[in-house]
């Protein structure tokens, strides 16, 4: 491992990975927007003043933003400087349409790109037990698989470019309906008197209990929804898995809900926060 590294975005997930990177003593470089999140890296790593400057000093860059417009204003500083030979990885949840472009535009000035967007949220992202979904060519992803080891505890190399963010789009998808189905029946057993920490346990225990429902319990037991995955990134990447053709008759229910609940104000309230919409 010793190319430099480049980390841009240090949010709730890009921080813990970029953190991971920095304990596997890589030569790092990091950018954020907001600079107060970039303070902890000063001690061990280099902290950039600009988006051109990680790009400059790293052989490998990775990117880790909220949505399409941030991707796009951040790659359309990467693209004004010299990034031949170099190796982008988004880790971004967007559109397909935006990967796409993205990744057009980097091969065209002789750089790699690969889509690798991940299932788990900010516990996994510290632990470096993420899944990490893979578009992109075989040469690209050998090269990056080194640094992608210290972040998740799988890669799947789903094939060319954009398969990384289709897959990712399709697990959201799933979660979004689970962390619903969830929540409905949690005020259900509530309604019928059934402590929730039983119906949890009964639920964790059964053939329907899942990482999903697992790693929300805590939250609901306690009721504290916290973000580790906020409500709006879940409606945003609902309605881009809309606009990518998952057009089926749960997808408006989903929508409507998650939605609703954003305009009743419950969106920066973790995932799972939904129930308190639903209790209304």
């Amino acid at each position: 491992m010793k190319e430099k590294i480049g980390f841009i975005g240090l949010g709730n997930m890009g921080y813990p990975m970029a953190k991971n990177l920095e304990k596997a003593e890589v030569q790092l470089y990091v950018f954020n927007r907001t600079p107060e999140k970039a303070e902890d890296f000063k001690e061990k790593s280099i902290v950039c003043d600009t988006v051109e400057d990680v790009v400059k000093n790293s052989d490998i860059i990775f990117t880790m933003l909220t949505n399409d417009n941030a991707v796009k204003d951040v790659y359309q500083k990467i693209l004004s400087v010299d990034i031949s030979e170099k190796l982008f990885i988004d880790m971004s949840t967007i559109s397909p349409e935006m990967t796409g472009e993205i990744s057009s535009a980097v091969k065209i000035k002789e750089a790699g790109f690969i889509d690798a967007p991940v299932a788990g949220s900010t516990k996994p992202a510290a632990e470096g037990t993420l899944l990490i979904m893979a578009g992109g060519e075989e040469k690209d992803l050998k090269r990056a698989e080194p640094y992608l080891q210290k972040l998740g505890k799988s890669i799947k190399h789903l094939g060319e470019n954009g398969k990384g963010i289709a897959a990712k789009l399709s697990v959201n998808y799933f979660l979004s309906a689970i962390y619903q189905g969830l929540a409905e029946t949690v005020l259900f057993s509530d309604k019928l008197g059934i402590d929730r920490k039983d119906m949890l346990e009964i639920i964790n225990e059964s053939a329907s209990g899942s990482g999903a429902t697992k790693v929300k319990t805590p939250l609901l037991t306690e009721e504290n929804y916290d973000p580790a995955f906020a409500l709006d990134l879940m409606l945003k990447d609902i309605l881009l898995a809309k606009n990518a053709g998952a057009d089926f008759p749960l997808s408006e229910t989903l929508i409507k809900t998650y939605q609703s609940a954003h305009d009743e104000g419950f969106g920066k309230d973790d995932v799972i926060g939904i129930i308190n919409y639903l209790k209304k």
